[in-house]
C-alpha cells in the first residue's frame, strides 16, 4: 500500500512518511519528519521539523509541532518532537521541541491531547496522559502515566504531576501534585484522593484503602513532612504505590499544596 498524501500537502525530500499514512488536504511535513506507520495527519496540520510519530498517532487539523521553543536562550540547536503510538493529538494544538537542556518534547503512547492546548519545550508526558481543551503547560513540566487534567489549566514550568492524579478546571498548578489525588483551584488545593479514576484504572478496594490513609497522614492531620514520612513507613504496608506516594511527597522540589 502507497501512502495516500492529498496533492496540495508539501512534504520535504527528507521526511520519511510511513507507506500507509494519511496526509490531508495543505499538510505541511518539514524536514527531518518521521510519520509512522498508521498515522493519519489532518488538513493543515503542520510538522514544521524534527517530528517523530509513532504508529497510529492521529494529529487533527492545524495542528503544529515541531515549532521552535519560545526561550530566549534558544540558539537553533537541533531538539526534537517525540509522539508516542496511538495517540491522538486534536485540532489547533501546538507542541514546541526542546531546548538543550533535554534536547526533546516527549508525549508517550496512547495520550489524548484535546484542542488548543499548547505544550512548550522540553515538557515530558508519560503514557495515557488526558489533556483536555485549552489547558497551557509552560516549559520543563513533567506529567507521568495516566494522569488528566481538565479544561483550561494552566501549569508552571518545572512542575511535576504524579501518576493517576486529577486536576480541576481552571487551575492554576504552580506546585507539584502528588500521584493518585485531586487538586483544584487558585490557588491550588488538594481535594482527597482520584478514588473513582483509580477505581476505573483497575485499582484493588485495599490498594485504594491504604493510599486514602497515606493521604490522610500527609495532608489530613496535625503531622509535619518529617512525622507524616516516618509513620507512614511504620504504619503502611508496603506498596509500589505506597512507595511511589511517599517518594514523590518527599523529594518534590516545587513543594506539594498544604
Amino acid at each position: 500500500m502507497t501512502s495516500r498524501i492529498h496533492p496540495s500537502a508539501l512534504v520535504d525530500p527528507t521526511a520519511e512518511i510511513a507507506p500507509d499514512a494519511m496526509i490531508g488536504a495543505f499538510a505541511i511535513i518539514g524536514p527531518h519528519v518521521t510519520v509512522g506507520p498508521g498515522c493519519h495527519v489532518a488538513a493543515r496540520a503542520t510538522l514544521e521539523r524534527n517530528v517523530i510519530l509513532g504508529s497510529g498517532v492521529h494529529v487533527g487539523n492545524g495542528a503544529i509541532l515541531g515549532g521552535p521553543p519560545q526561550d530566549l536562550k534558544y540558539r537553533d540547536e537541533e531538539t526534537w518532537v517525540e509522539i508516542g503510538d496511538e495517540t491522538i493529538i486534536r485540532e489547533y494544538t501546538t507542541i514546541n521541541r526542546g531546548t538543550s537542556a533535554s534536547g526533546r518534547t516527549r508525549v508517550g503512547h496512547g495520550c489524548f491531547i484535546m484542542t488548543y492546548v499548547h505544550l512548550a519545550h522540553d515538557c515530558e508526558l508519560g503514557d495515557g496522559v488526558i489533556i483536555a481543551n485549552g489547558t497551557q503547560l509552560a516549559g520543563h513540566v513533567t506529567i507521568q502515566d495516566r494522569a488528566a487534567l481538565s479544561g483550561l489549566v494552566a501549569v508552571h514550568q518545572f512542575v511535576t504531576i504524579g501518576a493517576h492524579s486529577f486536576i480541576g478546571g481552571a487551575t492554576r498548578v504552580n506546585q507539584d501534585i502528588p500521584p493518585y489525588v485531586k487538586a483544584v483551584g487558585n490557588p491550588v488545593e488538594l481535594y482527597g484522593l482520584n478514588s473513582v479514576g483509580l477505581q476505573r484504572q483497575g485499582f484493588s478496594p485495599d490498594t485504594i484503602a491504604t493510599l486514602k490513609r497515606a493521604y490522610r497522614l500527609f495532608f489530613n492531620s496535625d503531622l509535619n513532612l518529617t512525622q507524616a514520612l516516618e509513620r507512614a513507613r511504620i504504619d503502611l504496608p508496603a506498596s509500589d504505590e505506597v512507595t511511589r506516594f511517599i517518594d514523590f511527597v518527599s523529594s518534590s522540589q516545587r513543594g506539594v499544596p498544604a
